[in-house]
């Protein structure tokens, strides 16, 4: 006896039937949001990223009911709205838990412990990576880097940073989020749910008392270097490694294996060296 492609669950290539539409009342609300994103762009098209994280606000992902939504308002084929909502990891393509816990596992978070801490959490909540919890309430996965190399390892819940994690510090995190206790990030806003995240993304404004001032800042290394860059610090002494030797008299040659790389003191080039052979640099309009 043989079993048929459809019992074995083989697709045969049919169409997939067009998405339904939102409810009225569902549609109406969202149409009104739509119409106050679409007005901030010259081209409605320009529309279409926010657009996306209003009818994931709606749902907690973005589903092909969503994409149609987009689609209709914005004068688009659903072909090129899924071809943006696919293309980035920002929008969620499956229904997931009301905390995303990302964690970073580029390399100086990774080295300092984000592998270990991605490891152990997949082990605690008993989920792989994008995998959601029993409960809904967390779904975890293993991000690129979050511009936070100062604090690694980094744990971002819902974009917020929680800094200098270990692996029984993320347990703990991931075990009160479950729970439904206070948890507050290292720096930034007030957490909130992964739906309310984002209607912000989408230019919503936040209306929690208190979430627009809250704010972080960089860590020390990444300032210091902001100083430098404005001038308002002494730069570090840099020791010319072509510097005369005092060998009998004789002045050091640097040899091949010597030679100077880019991370050496920058050298003379006819801009600033009057005997270079290029001589040097004139003035412009000379």
């Amino acid at each position: 006896m043989t079993t048929s492609s459809s019992e074995q669950g083989v697709s045969l290539g049919m169409p997939q039937l067009p998405a339904p539409t939102y409810p009225d009342d569902v549609r109406a609300r969202l149409e009104t949001d739509a119409k106050e994103i679409i007005s901030r762009y010259p081209g409605s098209r320009s529309a279409l990223l926010p657009m996306l994280h209003l009818v994931q606000a709606e749902e907690g992902h973005v589903t092909r009911t969503g994409m149609r939504f987009c689609a209709d308002m914005l004068d688009l084929t659903t072909a090129e709205v899924t071809a943006v909502a696919t293309f980035y990891s920002m929008y969620r393509r499956a229904p997931s838990g009301d905390y995303q816990v990302g964690v970073c596992t580029n390399t100086l978070c990774a080295v300092m412990g984000g592998d270990a801490i991605f490891e152990t959490l997949q082990e605690h909540l008993a989920v792989g990576n994008g995998g959601t919890t029993d409960d809904g309430k967390v779904t975890l996965e293993h991000i690129e880097c979050n511009a936070a190399c100062d604090f690694a390892p980094v744990v971002m819940v819902n974009w917020e940073f929680f800094d200098n994690q270990t692996p029984e510090s993320a347990k703990r995190l991931v075990d009160d989020l479950r729970a439904g206790a206070q948890v507050s990030p290292t720096r930034g806003a007030p957490l909130c749910t992964f739906k309310e995240t984002a209607r912000i993304l989408a230019g919503f404004p936040d209306e929690r008392p208190g979430a627009v001032e809250a704010s972080g800042s960089a860590g020390p290394a990444s300032l210091t270097g902001l100083r430098l860059a404005k001038g308002e610090a002494s730069p570090a002494r840099v020791v010319h490694p072509r510097a005369e030797a005092t060998d009998g008299g004789q002045t050091h040659e640097p040899s091949p294996a010597e030679h100077l790389s880019s991370h050496d003191a920058p050298q003379d080039t006819s801009a600033s060296d009057p005997s270079h052979p290029a001589g040097p640099a004139a003035e412009e309009g000379e």
